[in-house]
């Protein structure tokens, strides 16, 4: 049942603006370590390779961590799972600003920061919009999602900034210790508000799947296909995201030009986002996401053609057609899972199948990184992150479950 007023309304508003500012504040600076790659492979010299890998624990410590925060925040609320990933991740960039050998990196940046986004990100975010949203959640999970263009847009350029003004070790300093600081604000806020939410879910019999407890979400057929979704796209977005800035920089464009150019990307998944969610309440799922996943490598042969072309047309390319599509998928698979698997266990259980995007993840930018070390160039990783995103799109096709539109009646009132 849902409790109706304006009051609810706005509180219902003010829950979804902290969702996204939170995923924004983490995701974006998560990805700012595609514009610390460069010069921190000038200072230490450390291969390709091993810089991405830094990245990879990154994305595997958020991707291993995901069913624990989903069962942490079941267990222990909002405040304590928040205010820690604040800490872990604000004091990870802190120290990662000190380091001096690849290990202090991946504990830092790999290990803390992982841990810290997925504290913060959409696993939290997720069920809290469960209990707040009901007709319009694919909407609302689709703004919380854009906190990632967003984050991106904003931390991208301004830590190329950083890099020109202070160094990346200042860069990183001034970044966690920002974070660090927000940890006192968001402790003080009325989570008990925030997390009783107002929607009571009848239990999603109809559908004829068990919807809780972990233990039985994984014998679903929807499960994996939702893990398979995310860990496929995972590994080509995350393959190609990870390397742009290095990529055009190599290519002859300027530092704050290629982080502008990423950050613009980022700045565009909103509106993907936001028009996914609509479309595909309207259009159903497959269709939906079949054309996210074309424009998706629409992007990706524009990118690889910089190097055949060099110049901003197929950049622009690129930051259009990879940058409208990129997270767009993540609104579809949120509501999902918010959907099928309804219940207590919501949490484990969509935290499980978000394990899936952070081994791809992992997988995704390793590869890339260790393939340009071994043929010297992009080629080779932009055709295999190209397959990556059909094996994805092909997921949404062989199981129906996924093709369920959510009706606007569906609703509990």
């Amino acid at each position: 049942m849902r409790k109706t007023g304006s009051k609810t309304g706005w509180a219902a508003l003010s829950v979804l603006a902290l969702c996204f500012l939170l995923n924004a504040l983490a995701r974006g600076a998560g990805e700012t370590y595609a514009v610390f790659l460069l010069p921190i492979g000038e200072e230490t010299g450390w291969h390709r390779a091993d810089l991405t890998s830094v990245y990879s624990v990154y994305m595997l410590a958020n991707g291993l961590a995901s069913p624990f925060v989903g069962a942490a925040f079941d267990r222990f609320g909002g405040r304590a799972l928040y205010v820690f990933g604040l800490i872990s991740l604000g004091g990870g960039f802190w120290l990662a600003g000190q380091m001096q050998n690849l290990w202090h990196l991946t504990m830092t940046v790999g290990v803390m920061g992982g841990l810290g986004i997925a504290s913060l990100g959409m696993i939290p975010g997720s069920i809290l919009i469960s209990r707040w949203f009901d007709a319009r959640m694919g909407t609302a999970m689709a703004i919380a999602s854009a906190g990632l263009g967003t984050g991106t847009l904003v931390l991208a350029p301004l830590a190329q900034v950083m890099v020109d003004s202070v160094g990346w070790r200042g860069g990183y300093g001034l970044i966690g210790g920002t974070i660090l600081l927000l940890a006192v604000p968001v402790a003080l806020l009325p989570w008990r508000r925030i997390t009783a939410g107002v929607v009571e879910r009848a239990p999603a019999a109809s559908a004829g799947l068990p919807t809780q407890g972990i233990a039985r979400a994984i014998r679903t057929r929807p499960f994996w296909a939702l893990f398979f979704a995310f860990f496929f796209t995972a590994v080509a977005g995350y393959g190609v995201a990870l390397q742009t800035v290095a990529y055009l920089v190599e290519q002859g464009f300027a530092p704050i030009q290629a982080a502008s150019a990423f950050g613009f990307a980022g700045m565009l998944s909103i509106f993907g986002m936001l028009v996914v969610g609509a479309a595909a309440d309207r259009y159903g799922n497959r269709v939906t996401v079949s054309v996210t996943y074309i424009a998706t490598l629409v992007g990706i042969v524009s990118l690889a053609l910089v190097q055949v072309h060099p110049g901003f047309a197929f950049v622009v390319g690129f930051v259009l057609f990879f940058g409208g599509s990129m997270g767009a998928r993540g609104p579809i698979i949120s509501t999902l899972a918010a959907t099928i698997f309804s219940g207590r266990g919501i949490g484990a259980i969509y935290g499980t199948i978000t394990t899936g995007q952070g081994l791809g993840a992992a997988i995704g930018t390793w590869l890339a990184g260790f393939l340009h070390d071994l043929t010297g160039g992009y080629t080779v990783g932009f055709v295999i992150s190209s397959g990556f995103m059909l094996a994805a799109m092909t997921v949404f096709w062989v199981v129906p479950e996924l093709a369920t539109r959510r009706r606007r009646d569906d609703a509990y009132s």
